[in-house]
């Protein structure tokens, strides 16, 4: 039983992590104040990396419009606001790991957000 629970917290963890940097850029992008709205967006955002990223030699690039392509479904505006959200929220994800992991030594990662 112990060894499903450990994967499932940092797996939560992790959801959450992507959640907060998706809540922080939208919230400084598009103005909306919904966390439980960005870790859906996080949770659907790694479903579509995972679809996709598989695909040889054009999968990181597909990869990544579709990531890019689930904030822009799920939050408003267009096609480059979604892609300001996402570079934003992988900077904020960036610092909020270094302060976690450096800081506190935690080593955890952040589900929902490429690259981290």
């Amino acid at each position: 039983m112990v060894s499903v629970i450990g994967p499932f917290v940092a797996f939560l963890v992790a959801l959450l992590i992507g959640g907060l940097a998706i809540f922080a850029s939208a919230r400084l992008i598009v103005g909306v104040d919904d966390y439980s709205h960005a870790v859906v967006t996080a949770l659907l955002g790694a479903v579509a990396w995972a679809l996709t990223s598989w695909i040889p030699l054009l999968g990181p690039i597909l990869a990544l419009i579709a990531w890019v392509w689930v904030i822009n479904w799920r939050y408003p505006g267009g096609w480059g606001t979604a892609a300001a959200i996402g570079v934003i929220a992988w900077f904020a994800a960036l610092g909020i790991l270094f302060v976690l992991n450096v800081v506190f030594r935690l080593g955890v990662g952040a589900f929902g957000v490429p690259g981290t």
